[in-house]
């Protein structure tokens, strides 16, 4: 009985393994895409990175679905399935603005002015950053590694960098002389999404650090 229950997790831990894979390649071809755009144009094989982007999130949305069924039909670990639900939620929303922003930019044809390039390129090295030690983090959860605290700490700062950069690029924008007010908007909803980066990281980060309390508890 309890060795069945065993392989079960094991098949749960392997899983999410291959879900954070899956994370890291969507967050390959964004990074990608979004570099074609700071580089110049949103021409060339910015279409082909989107698509490989999309493709992985929604990859991501079947692991997703399979961990579920494999924990809620096979009624496995019961005390602690929930959380791992809610983190797999929190986690999916972070490629999901990978794909909006892509969209964003190629349906809405933005074109990122040169005077805030380099600050758009700060703010995403920072988020990803935290979206790196945030998939670090989940796997430190479920191999019971002890770095989870020192994590949330550099997520949590990080966050706080990114709404400062967030603020300080949206000023930019609204003080230039040449941009139209519609431009000027687009431009503003772009940032935010950006900035949604660090917040859902910095979000999931804490409720890693939560399950890990109860456990040791």
């Amino acid at each position: 009985m309890f060795g069945f229950l065993f392989r079960k997790q094991r098949m749960v831990e392997e899983l999410i393994g291959k879900y954070l894979d899956n994370l890291r390649m969507t967050q390959e071809y964004f990074t990608e895409a979004l570099n074609i755009c700071l580089e110049g144009s949103c021409k060339g094989d910015f279409d082909f990175m989107t698509e490989q982007t999309h493709k992985h999130e929604s990859r991501a949305d079947d692991i997703r679905d399979e961990i579920k069924d494999l924990m809620y039909s096979k009624a496995l670990l019961p005390e602690s399935r929930g959380d791992i639900m809610g983190l797999l939620e929190a986690m999916d929303l972070i490629p999901g603005i990978f794909e909006r922003l892509l969209f964003m930019i190629g349906t809405e044809k933005i074109e990122i002015p040169e005077f805030i390039v380099t600050d758009v390129k700060e703010l995403i090295e920072y988020s990803l950053a935290s979206f790196d030690l945030m998939i670090k983090q989940v796997e430190a959860l479920f191999k019971r590694g002890g770095e989870i605290r020192s994590m949330v700490s550099v997520i949590d700062r990080n966050e706080s960098h990114c709404d400062h950069i967030e603020r300080r690029i949206i000023a930019a924008i609204f003080s230039s002389p040449t941009l139209d007010p519609f431009r000027k908007i687009l431009l503003k909803e772009l940032i935010v999404t950006m900035g949604d980066i660090s917040d859902q990281a910095d979000r999931v980060s804490k409720r890693v650090n939560i399950i890990s309390m109860k456990r040791i508890v």
